[in-house]
């Protein structure tokens, strides 16, 4: 038994955390489990089935707890194959069909129709742009054409991760190349947080001032010696490429 086999079975138990399954040639007990999220795309879980009933499901993972299975890619074969068939860096392009609070939902030119979401193709907010934004709408809008970078097959909620930041550089580590320890910065105070001070001291670069790092003497808050929008002048104190993070001092400066 593999992943993407198709078992058949009989529902022994239903509850709020999962359908249990006793799978075909297996009657010892039941290895079949099927999760809340993957009974249907269409129907609430409570009417995907009930004890005693005949189902179907593909396989998603096997391990030594038994077999999990998915309903919902017996219910959508065409969506499910679409989705398998794709390979993570591989480049996807669509129109942005809705905007919200967690994402940007995309209708990829290739991809089927979602039976519950705007579009099959899903943009989290990290991977909307490498720079600092307060909404979505201020990177996208609906209607607009993107290309995209598949990430991964997220077969929860049935819809291909992407990312649209992925299709440029990084400004960040471009940035960052041409910066040595112990250079002095000047920049703009973008944000203040209990722990210290943001400063951009690039478009779209932003460096952080520890608490311990904003004066010669101790302070107990960051708005007890700046406040934002202050132009301050730092030293790079550490550069990570890796977390994409940038250490200034102002004392040191």
């Amino acid at each position: 038994m593999a992943v993407g086999d198709v078992c058949h079975g009989t529902v022994v138990g239903v509850s709020r955390s999962g359908i249990q399954v006793v799978l075909d040639g297996f009657t010892d007990r039941p290895l079949g489990t099927v999760g809340p999220s993957e009974g249907s795309w269409r129907r609430r879980f409570a009417d995907v089935a009930v004890v005693g009933q005949r189902v179907a499901g593909e396989v998603t993972a096997v391990d030594e707890g038994g077999v999990r299975l998915s309903m919902a890619a017996i219910e959508n074969p065409e969506l499910w194959a679409f989705l398998k068939g794709l390979r993570p860096g591989e480049c996807l392009t669509g129109t942005v069909a809705a905007i919200e609070s967690f994402g940007v939902f995309v209708a990829l030119d290739e991809g089927p129709e979602h039976p519950v979401f705007p579009g099959v193709g899903f943009i989290t907010y990290p991977e909307l742009s490498w720079r600092h934004f307060e909404a979505g709408s201020d990177v996208v809008e609906v209607g607009q054409r993107v290309a995209c970078e598949f990430l991964q097959f997220d077969d929860w909620n049935g819809e291909a991760r992407l990312s649209l930041r992925a299709m440029e550089p990084d400004p960040f580590l471009g940035f960052v190349d041409g910066i040595v320890v112990g250079q002095r910065l000047s920049g703009r105070v973008t944000k203040l947080v209990p722990f210290g001070v943001f400063v951009e001291v690039a478009d779209g670069i932003a460096g952080m001032v520890h608490l311990s790092e904003l004066s010669p003497v101790p302070v107990a808050a960051p708005e007890d010696v700046v406040q934002v929008g202050d132009e301050l002048t730092v030293v790079v104190v550490d550069v990570d490429r890796q977390r994409r993070r940038l250490s200034l001092s102002r004392r040191q400066a």
